[in-house]
């Protein structure tokens, strides 16, 4: 891992301030459920949760940009949501937290993403997904690409945040690249099974473990296999670089010159890992947009996910939280923030 002096880290955080990054793919609204479990049920073997409380969030690509946001970067959300009861919670949502909701596009023949989560304890006991997988049609992928066609110039960066729920299509992939590049945008990507090899030749490329295992048929189990990994997907991707995530082992960057860096993890205890991915991704984009190098920027990211794994539900990381993780001024563990996600 890089080591960032204070100065450095200070340099970096005032060269990110007001970059704008444009966040593309699968909105959802994060619902959650609270409460305690007190028994168990008469009628199967499972706990009874009595709810306390609820809340809703702006999830998946949505808290992509909340991170970015919270990093005092600009974002602007592009996306898709259904013409129903839980669309308009998260346009209500988006409004609250200061968000344009002029590229959020509505779809009327498909649902909003909804992921309902139900805590008791603290602890995360099932999750309730609500949901349609289909690509969205030619013409709103159309849209998508006309809307940052208009934004492009205004734009430092492109972020494509795949959940395999339709909006980053096959066929639209390729051209959100050829736009990032021949205006020469950053382009980094957070990918899913689905499209997995048709991100060519982007900025920097992050996958987790399981989706590198998925894809290419192996197991990765050391540093020799993840170093064999990383650079067969280097070479298929065409990528300036990719950020391998390992969960408790941390991350290894793989660069076009070369160049393999594993970064050990800073996480020391993890509440719940949800989110995590969203934190790293926007954080990891934000950093280049401010002339970090991929060393630098994974680094932030490592650190950033750090944090937000201390927490329970999904929360953006905040920068003054960032900057003691880099430092390593923190533990890491489960703050007296948790509470601040029954507000709203």
């Amino acid at each position: 891992m890089v080591e960032i002096s204070e100065a450095r880290l200070s340099e970096l955080f005032q060269k990110v301030d007001g970059k704008r990054v444009a966040v593309v793919g699968d909105v959802m609204l994060d619902r959650y459920l609270w409460g305690s479990v007190v028994r168990i049920s008469p009628e199967a073997p499972v706990p009874v949760v009595e709810i306390e409380s609820e809340s809703a969030r702006l999830g998946g690509a949505a808290n992509v940009a909340k991170n970015i946001k919270s990093l005092r970067g600009k974002p602007f959300l592009v996306g898709v949501i259904g013409n129903d009861a839980h669309g308009r919670t998260f346009l209500e949502l988006m409004e609250e937290a200061g968000f344009s909701a002029s590229a959020i596009l509505i779809d009327r023949d498909r649902p909003t993403t909804v992921k309902t989560r139900v805590i008791a304890h603290g602890q995360h006991v099932v999750r309730v997904d609500r949901e349609t997988k289909r690509e969205i049609a030619p013409n709103l992928q159309k849209q998508v690409l006309e809307v940052l066609r208009k934004e492009i110039d205004s734009l430092d960066a492109i972020l494509l945040e795949d959940y395999n729920k339709g909006v980053i299509a096959k066929d639209l992939i390729p051209q959100l690249i050829t736009l990032a590049r021949a205006n020469d945008k950053i382009i980094t990507v957070d990918p899913k099974f689905d499209n997995f090899f048709e991100f060519q030749q982007v900025t920097s490329f992050k996958p987790n473990r399981k989706e590198v295992e998925e894809a290419l048929g192996v197991k990765v189990m050391d540093d020799a296999s993840v170093e064999k990994v990383g650079r067969t997907l280097l070479e298929r991707l065409q990528a300036k670089s990719v950020l391998l995530t390992r969960g408790e082992k941390g991350m290894s960057l793989f660069e076009e010159d070369g160049t393999v860096t594993h970064v050990a993890t800073r996480t020391r205890r993890v509440a719940d890992v949800s989110g995590a991915g969203d934190t790293v991704i926007s954080t990891l984009t934000i950093a280049l947009t401010g002339g970090a190098t991929f060393k630098e920027a994974a680094t932030l990211a490592n650190c950033a996910g750090a944090v937000v794994c201390g927490e329970v539900g999904i929360v953006p990381v905040q920068r003054d939280a960032l900057w003691q993780s880099v430092l390593g001024r923190t533990d890491h563990g489960p703050s007296r923030r948790n509470d601040r996600l029954h507000d709203g």
